[in-house]
This record gives structure tokens, sequence and C-alpha cells, in this order.
């Protein structure tokens, strides 16, 4: 092989390498960024979007009533607070809310409204 020919193939296996190299190091960077704790903002605009969709899923299931159902998140457990009409839509809610995505755990602390309160 000339020296012609040793010159480019070297060449154009020091652009490889020099082309290869960077993609690994900003794969390593994004990896060791993903890998990092989220932010307390971050976990509270989780949590926030999780309180939104169980109170959407409350809201759209038909013969219950979730007018006086409090939603907290924390972390994919689910808290409902306040007060129903009967004893079935506590278990409805709380059913409802079981079947949501991103719930891990639901805790009902609701109660039955006393009539006339």
């Amino acid at each position: 092989m000339s020296a012609g020919k040793h010159l480019i193939a070297f060449a154009i296996t020091a652009i490889a390498i020099a082309g290869v190299a960077p993609a690994y190091a900003q794969t390593d960077a994004a990896a060791s960024a993903a890998a990092a704790p989220p932010t307390k903002k971050a976990v509270r605009m989780q949590n926030h979007q999780l309180e939104i969709k169980v109170r959407h899923a409350l809201t759209a299931t038909k013969h219950l009533d979730s007018s006086g159902i409090v939603i907290l998140a924390r972390g994919g457990e689910v808290t409902l607070l306040g007060e129903a009409p009967d004893a079935s839509q506590l278990t409805v809610a709380q059913n409802v809310a079981s079947k949501v995505a991103g719930v891990t755990g639901v805790t009902n602390n609701m109660h039955v409204s006393e009539p006339g309160n």
C-alpha cells in the first residue's frame, strides 16, 4: 500500500473516531441528568397533575357527587377527604381514583354527610 493510501486511511479513521467520541460524551451527560432527582417544583407539578387526573375521573363518573371531595396526591399516593351523600359513593370514589393512571394507592378519609348539615 502506498504512503498516500495509508494517509487517507488514517485520516478517515481519525475523522470517524473524532465524530463518535462527542456522541458518547453527550449520551453520558444526558444519562446523568436523567438520573438526577426531580426538583421540588417538578414534584409539586407531578402531584398537581395527578390531582387533576383524579378530579377529572371523579367528575366524569355518573351518579357520583364529587363536589364535596378534596383530593391530595403525594408521589402517587392519593388521599380523598370530604363528604359524600351516602356510603356507596365513598366506595365508588375510592374505586374510580384507584384506576387512574399514576395512582399507586388510595386512602379514603371521606365520611357520609349527615342530613341537615
